[in-house]
């Protein structure tokens, strides 16, 4: 079984993969984190040293590789699903998850964690919320093929966690 988890930053693809993963007794693996120890270098620095076209031919050959992997819960970065025949390759090799969170659920992540997301540190609030809304509009025909979506809204507690845990392994199962 290889599970994809899709969706904008901060949509709670690590959270539940992580949960989802433990709870099914699966492996999981976040796709920047891979990509990272693979090429012993950060994602910050693989765009630094090779802009936004080689990070994306390297997150595409990570995406291939892990897409091999048996018994697996993988969290794939808020592009992925955008670039080259991506989504493709994860609705052929396993179950594609778009995790939906709404835009203020995004804002308010967004806004707690920014010094830690290159693409959103010191932006104002209203800058913030721009960039959330295109971001949502550009990546949405990608996302909205996956094949199943589920609301990434309620990963706030330990309670919301597992009840999405139970619900995704209850569409999962109907699969």
């Amino acid at each position: 079984m290889r599970i994809f988890l899709t969706g904008y930053m901060a949509s709670g693809k690590t959270t539940l993969g992580k949960a989802y993963a433990k709870a099914c007794g699966l492996s999981f693996i976040d796709l920047d984190w891979y990509i990272e120890e693979r090429m012993h270098s950060s994602i910050r620095d693989i765009f630094a040293m090779r802009g936004e076209d080689g990070f994306r031919q390297i997150e595409r050959n990570m995406l291939l590789e892990v897409s091999e992997f048996e018994n697996v819960v993988v969290a794939c970065g808020g592009g992925t699903p955008c670039f080259f025949d991506n989504m493709e390759i994860m609705n052929s090799r396993g179950i594609t998850v778009f995790l939906d969170a709404s835009q203020d659920v995004l804002f308010c992540r967004l806004k707690q964690a920014a010094a830690n997301r290159p693409l959103v540190a010191g932006k104002s609030d209203d800058e913030l919320r721009q960039t959330i809304a295109e971001g949502l509009e550009r990546r949405m025909p990608f996302y909205s093929k996956a094949v199943i979506k589920l609301d990434g809204s309620r990963l706030e507690s330990r309670v919301q966690i597992e009840e999405t845990v139970e619900i995704l392994r209850n569409l999962i199962n109907k699969k």
